[in-house]
């Protein structure tokens, strides 16, 4: 779905650099600033579509992909709230995704040596 989804609702996917793609989907944090007013940092705009199935799939990674599952588990340790975490998950993954179209690659899971 993921897949089918990106290809549809995001033809930009591997040509535009990190910061736009994130801030394209809507995964990237915009401060909330006005004159002196000092707001929170939000994620929010961005195509909606490509976000709510970013968003189950990225469930679905925290709890299999042992790069993401880590990331999260950092994220929660250090207080971070758990729809922050999500969201940073979202974002991280959009980026793999991205690098890995820019460059032609396909995934490789980490490493193990055999001891």
């Amino acid at each position: 779905m993921l897949c089918a989804t990106l290809l549809a609702e995001l033809p930009e996917l591997g040509q535009l650099g990190r910061r736009a793609i994130a801030k394209l989907v809507g995964v990237a944090p915009l401060n909330h600033d006005s004159g002196t007013l000092r707001g929170r940092g939000m994620v929010w705009g961005g195509r909606r579509q490509v976000r709510m199935v970013l968003y189950m799939a990225t469930v679905s990674a925290v709890r299999h992909n042992p790069i993401l599952r880590d990331f999260h588990q950092r994220l929660r340790a250090a207080g971070k709230p758990p729809k922050l975490a999500l969201t940073a998950c979202m974002r991280k993954l959009l980026l793999i995704l991205n690098a890995m179209l820019k460059q032609h690659t396909s995934w490789r899971p980490l490493c193990t040596s055999a001891s």
